[in-house]
């Protein structure tokens, strides 16, 4: 059984358990340009909504924006409860979630969603439930690929983040692997966005198109298949 495979789960939360409607991607970089004087294209505001190609600071700086500025317009035109209704989950991470909460599987999430926005998204989805622990990440705790996120949500379920047992956390970004294996976890990556989109391969101990597909490869040995 898949949930038998690890000890608990961790989850990405956007783009992973949840997306967001592109309507209103658009309208929210329309509205941070209109901040800071410079527009956005289509596929500029997808590659940071998603993080495609890999950390977003650092894309901001190529294209001559702050990302201290950037950031502070982007949270500053968000609107907790349009995004909360705008967002959908995935049917699949859903699935795997219910599956994990039936046998008792300890289950959190680990976001760069701050909390003024992840909790009208998960009041408004009736989700709260799903998960033992909810972590935002914040310039405090840190962001991933930092472990110190990670071993917080762990610390957050009960255990020892130095002797947690098996663990894994899953999704849809490079950073999320980054931040399991750098807590000493195994990494899925769910590729939600095709390797041509997101312009590189992200590497992981398990890479999957969907979550339905992990229910065929769980090993005897309580791991899965490679």
């Amino acid at each position: 059984m898949i949930a038998d495979a690890y000890d608990f789960w961790l989850f990405d939360l956007d783009g992973t358990v949840v997306d967001v409607e592109w309507s209103y991607t658009r309208e929210t970089f329309d509205r941070v340009g209109d901040r800071l004087g410079r527009g956005f294209t289509d596929r500029e505001a997808e590659i940071l909504w998603h993080g495609l190609g890999g950390a977003r600071d650092p894309r901001l700086r190529e294209w001559g924006l702050d990302p201290e500025e950037f950031w502070d317009a982007f949270h500053a035109v968000e609107d907790p409860q349009a995004r909360a209704e705008a967002t959908f989950l995935h049917d699949d991470a859903a699935a795997l979630v219910a599956d994990l909460r039936s046998q008792g599987v300890p289950v959190g999430v680990v976001t760069h969603c701050q909390q003024f926005l992840t909790d009208p998204v998960v009041d408004y989805l009736d989700i709260r439930e799903w998960f033992d622990t909810i972590v935002c990440c914040t310039a405090d705790l840190g962001w991933k690929p930092d472990p110190a996120p990670v071993r917080h949500a762990i610390e957050r379920l009960g255990l020892d983040p130095d002797d947690a047992g098996a663990g894994v956390l899953a999704g849809d970004g490079a950073s999320d692997i980054g931040a399991a294996w750098n807590a000493g976890l195994h990494g899925i990556h769910v590729e939600r966005h095709p390797p041509e989109r997101r312009g590189r391969c992200v590497l992981a101990d398990y890479r999957v198109e969907s979550f339905a597909d992990l229910g065929s490869d769980v090993a005897a040995d309580g791991g899965f298949e490679r």
